[in-house]
């Protein structure tokens, strides 16, 4: 399982050819408490740098933008009911949506996680 960032924040997790994507800890703390998360639908596929779901918190609204192209398999339904599993805990239960990969090779322009730690301190 690998993990990598955006500039923008979000994480995609991989297993395989399925990314499952969310926002960093880092953003989540800067967008205080999460409110609502507006997800995308199963079965859309989104090109690189999309904009692909949006999470309002009590502060503002900020677009979460696809960190790879592919089609989404999953959303977590659990944000309906809960969408400040984003805050207690972004990179485990809080994750937001899963994708099928279009291409791997989109990963390689993405941030380790040192190279992410380090852009945000």
């Amino acid at each position: 399982m690998t993990t990598r960032y955006t500039p923008d924040h979000e994480y995609i997790r991989t297993e395989g050819r399925i990314g499952t994507v969310g926002i960093s800890n880092y953003a989540q703390e800067q967008l205080g408490d999460i409110v609502f998360v507006e997800l995308p639908s199963v079965g859309t596929a989104f090109k690189k740098g999309d904009e692909v779901a949006v999470v309002e918190s009590v502060k503002a609204a900020s677009e979460i933008y696809a960190p790879v192209s592919g089609t989404v398999t999953e959303i977590n339904e659990a944000l309906n009911d809960d969408p400040g599993l984003v805050n207690s805990d972004p990179a485990g239960s809080g994750w937001l949506f899963k994708l099928e990969l279009s291409d791997d090779g989109e990963l390689d322009g993405l941030l380790n996680e040192a190279a992410y730690a380090e852009s945000i301190a």
